[in-house]
């Protein structure tokens, strides 16, 4: 791509993605910590879906099936497709997956690119110079301020419509046609998936990961449920006690060892930290008293 193509923007960055039902949730899922999904939406997903048909086709017409080439372009383009996909289903649960997977498919690109530059040079076809009119023919199609509804439905309609527009040049019946422009796209979905691992990057940084979103918003509703103490509506166990050493939230435990085995008693949640202990008889006491002992 060249320097006007950077200034476009993207709607590959993945810290505003929705949380549409790309699986089974149904319209009443509940809302997650994190984000997932989505990926239909994302640009650089519907190019590697149009890289992934097309390579399907090209081996399909010029490359020998039965040599190993074949299944490895095909694998490659699949790769790339798939693992978009799955990095953002990751992504509810690890950023770190999300991000791993991601870079999975730029690395399947990468290694698809290099079989059509050798399709072309093994063949003595002649690869097209990036700012020849066939190569920024191409480009312009993918361009955002290009997009129409129906070029950027993330539906099977959409890919059609998509693939109509690409079809001069990946059904051509020179193989360098399709080849040349199939060089194209990967360049183009390679940037988009460039600016989504720099955006995966940033969040992580700035937000964390998964785990540490998760106990921000455990210690959030502690320190919510300590503040408003007569607000019961969320707590697991209404009379759920605090602690006498530490203060903290207590749980029920189940006595293993010793002449109360099988008993039930309230520990303290920070165990090993903390090793208080309650009766279970022993519940939390009156709001109005709670803080005035």
């Amino acid at each position: 791509m060249n320097k006007s193509d950077q200034s476009q923007p993207s709607p590959n960055d993945p810290p505003n993605r929705p949380n549409p039902p790309d699986g089974n949730a149904g319209p009443h899922a509940k809302k997650r910590l994190r984000p997932s999904g989505g990926y239909r939406q994302l640009r650089s997903f519907q190019t590697a879906t149009i890289i992934y048909d097309a390579t399907v086709l090209f081996c399909d017409r010029f490359v020998d099936k039965r040599s190993r080439t074949s299944d490895q372009m095909v694998q490659a383009a699949r790769s790339g497709r798939q693992n978009i996909a799955e990095g953002s289903r990751a992504a509810a649960i690890s950023s770190q997956t999300e991000l791993r997977l991601v870079s999975v498919a730029r690395s399947s690109l990468d290694e698809l690119l290099l079989d059509y530059e050798d399709f072309l040079r093994q063949r003595k076809f002649h690869p097209w110079d990036k700012d020849s009119p066939e190569a920024l023919a191409v480009r312009n199609v993918g361009r955002p301020q290009n997009d129409s509804p129906e070029l950027s439905a993330p539906t099977d309609a959409g890919d059609r419509a998509r693939w109509a527009h690409y079809a001069p040049w990946l059904e051509h019946t020179n193989p360098s046609m399709p080849a040349n422009a199939l060089i194209c796209l990967i360049h183009q979905t390679n940037y988009l998936l460039d600016r989504q691992i720099a955006a995966l990057e940033r969040g992580f940084i700035a937000e964390g990961g998964y785990s540490e979103q998760l106990a921000a918003a455990r210690m959030a509703e502690r320190e919510r449920q300590r503040n408003h103490p007569s607000d019961q509506t969320d707590r697991p166990n209404p009379k759920e006690p605090d602690c006498p050493q530490c203060g903290k939230p207590m749980a029920l435990r189940t006595a293993r060892k010793g002449p109360k085995a099988g008993t039930q008693f309230w520990g303290c949640t920070a165990f090993p930290a903390c090793k208080g202990t309650r009766p279970m008889d022993d519940a939390m006491p009156p709001p109005a008293s709670r803080n005035h002992p």
